[in-house]
């Protein structure tokens, strides 16, 4: 379901990143395949991303005090090694391994329909990724960001509404001019009710291909785009 082009008032665009930007789950295949022919990559993929709400929802629920995602991502990572066979992983491996993160690969459409948005709004991040995660990530990918934002800055995940507001906040500009762009409807959602306009952006190999995920419409939001450029097409950019 595509708009034809219509101004946005927004002027800040705020992207959701995992999954929305890049391809996590063919990313981490790659990683673990790399350092271990044999794993089941997907399989891997999966487990480890699993881990990801439980994990955040300890630190939500002051379990665990503030605890950056890579710190996360590696208690996780401890959890899961044995039942791959990965027990015998020097720290070394684990260190690299746990920065897979970090070098995670765009979606093909990314960089073009990024700098195409960038053209009209300030693009930034809007991500539970810790900083410097985010800023390796694009640094990597070149990805054209003009701030890195993240759950580090506001010490709060996302959907917390301080993340929310918080982007507003940093730009001194109403809710109402800052669009989160996502391909995930809760996250979406929890946006819409902070007073942020939406973008839904189709990523149906999210999971890998094996899992088509569900892309149909929500009329809730403000925008729905099959990618980025497609989006850029809808913005006018």
């Amino acid at each position: 379901m595509s708009k034809p082009f219509q101004p946005a008032s927004a002027k800040v665009l705020a992207f959701d990143i995992f999954g929305t930007v890049v391809d996590w789950h063919a990313s981490i295949c790659r990683e673990v395949q790399d350092l271990r022919a044999g794993v089941d990559g997907d399989a891997f993929a999966m487990a480890w991303r699993g881990g990801y709400r439980p994990a955040m929802a300890r630190v939500m629920s002051g379990e665990l005090g503030w605890t950056l995602i890579d710190e996360l991502h590696r208690m996780i990572l401890d959890g899961i090694v044995d039942q791959f066979g990965l027990g015998d992983l020097s720290e070394a491996d684990r260190q690299h391994l746990n920065k897979a993160w970090h070098r995670l690969d765009p979606w093909p459409d990314v960089r073009v329909g990024l700098a195409r948005l960038k053209t009209r709004y300030t693009i930034c991040t809007l991500s539970n990724g810790n900083i410097g995660l985010l800023t390796n990530m694009a640094k990597r990918a070149g990805l054209p960001w003009d701030c890195v934002l993240s759950a580090e800055v506001f010490r709060a995940y996302k959907p917390d509404p301080a993340t929310y507001l918080g982007v507003a906040r940093v730009f001194d500009v109403p809710p109402g001019e800052v669009m989160l762009v996502a391909a995930h409807q809760d996250d979406l959602a929890a946006a819409r009710a902070c007073g942020l306009q939406t973008a839904y952006i189709e990523r149906p190999a999210e999971f890998g291909a094996a899992r088509p995920k569900d892309v149909s419409p929500d009329p809730a939001n403000t925008w729905h785009a099959r990618d980025f450029n497609a989006l850029a097409d809808q913005l006018g950019c």
